[in-house]
């Protein structure tokens, strides 16, 4: 007699095919997200996850498509300036780099430091520079 076969992630006792492994999908999928977390984070997931955040501040603090912002505000919230998706250079050699349809410059007034926000147009695709 065989001992019975139980989910990898509740531990019931498994009825069916002999080959399943959980009780359910909501099993198994909170088995494979628990199973993910407990593996390192991979340069790809570090990469993403930082674009997502510089996304969501650059969206927050840009809701009228153009925003002038202290940069020590936006780095406090963890926004890091080396992550980006994109640049457009405009007419006057600026370069804007984007993080999606979000773009930001760096500038300097009245020696404090801050961002150019902008956000991306229809006109800037004639100048795309990927």
């Amino acid at each position: 007699m065989s001992t019975p076969r139980k989910c990898l992630y509740c531990n019931q006792e498994l009825v069916g095919r002999i080959d399943k492994k959980y009780c359910d999908p909501h099993c198994k999928s909170a088995h494979q997200y628990k199973k993910a977390r407990e593996e390192p984070e991979t340069f790809y997931n570090k990469v993403d996850d930082q674009l997502q955040l510089n996304r969501k501040i650059l969206k927050k603090y840009n809701k009228g498509g153009k925003a002038i912002i202290r940069s020590h505000i936006l780095l406090n919230e963890g926004f890091n300036p080396n992550f980006f998706t994109h640049y457009w250079k405009n007419s006057k050699g600026d370069v804007y780099l984007f993080v999606y349809e979000f773009g930001f410059i760096k500038s300097k007034e009245h020696a404090v430091d801050k961002f150019v926000l902008i956000k991306w147009q229809d006109y800037m695709n004639k100048r795309l520079k990927i």
